[in-house]
């Protein structure tokens, strides 16, 4: 635990903060960034068989789209008073709450990507003998990677942010330091929080980015191509 004295400065940057605390920060920013993995992780298994299935029955593409989008409407402060005394644990509560909102963004891209890929090619990779698995496999997903990948963008970042809330039930990551920070009006665990906060969002966002264009050159070939007209 920090210790701060009546009489010590209350700055807004304190390099002493973050050494006497190290151990604090640590753990929140691990709990925090473990949070964000496991419930973008579940969300996209999750995500990829719904949006199959809407692309599959495009008469479904509605009421799934219509309830992922119900459920990241509900508020998060909400969300979490009302799941925790059915869960009964901080840890699942706040990470069921991330999972639902990031299902409307995964699902959405995901959609948007398989219904992006060009028929023509769809029925070229049939004609070849393609049953539908591997046509989805080998033709549909990898032509979709690129709104995927923005859709999994899209969803850590939201979920990095929308994780400090957490602390409502007690389990907050980040947030907790935020939380306190407010509670005590010490600026430095305030922005030391917040600035890691904004570091994991951008890492996070670049790290998927990296992803996307290494695991589909023909994109990056495109974009070039695009660019020299």
């Amino acid at each position: 635990m920090r210790e701060v004295t009546g009489a010590a400065p209350n700055p807004w940057f304190s390099w002493d903060y973050v050494q006497a605390n190290w151990g604090d920060i640590t753990e929140a920013l691990g709990q925090h960034v473990a949070l964000t993995v496991q419930a973008v992780a579940v969300a996209a298994v999750v995500a990829l068989p719904l949006a199959l299935v809407a692309h599959r029955r495009p008469r479904l593409a509605g009421p799934v789209l219509g309830l992922t989008g119900v459920l990241y409407t509900i508020p998060s402060l909400a969300l979490f008073a009302v799941l925790y005394p059915l869960l009964r644990d901080r840890r699942e509560t706040v990470l069921v709450g991330l999972v639902m909102y990031a299902l409307l963004v995964l699902v959405r891209n995901v959609l948007v990507g398989l219904q992006g890929v060009d028929p023509a090619v769809v029925d070229a990779a049939r004609g070849l003998g393609m049953g539908p698995l591997r046509t989805l496999l080998t033709v549909e997903l990898p032509n979709a990677l690129p709104a995927v990948v923005t859709g999994l963008r899209l969803a850590t970042v939201t979920t990095v942010a929308l994780a400090t809330i957490g602390v409502v039930v007690g389990y907050g990551g980040l947030g907790q330091l935020m939380y306190r920070g407010f509670n005590s009006q010490y600026r430095a665990e305030i922005v030391t929080a917040t600035l890691l906060t904004v570091a994991l969002a951008l890492v996070a966002d670049a790290a998927w980015w990296l992803a996307g264009r290494l695991a589909a050159p023909w994109a990056r070939a495109a974009d070039a191509r695009g660019g020299a007209r």
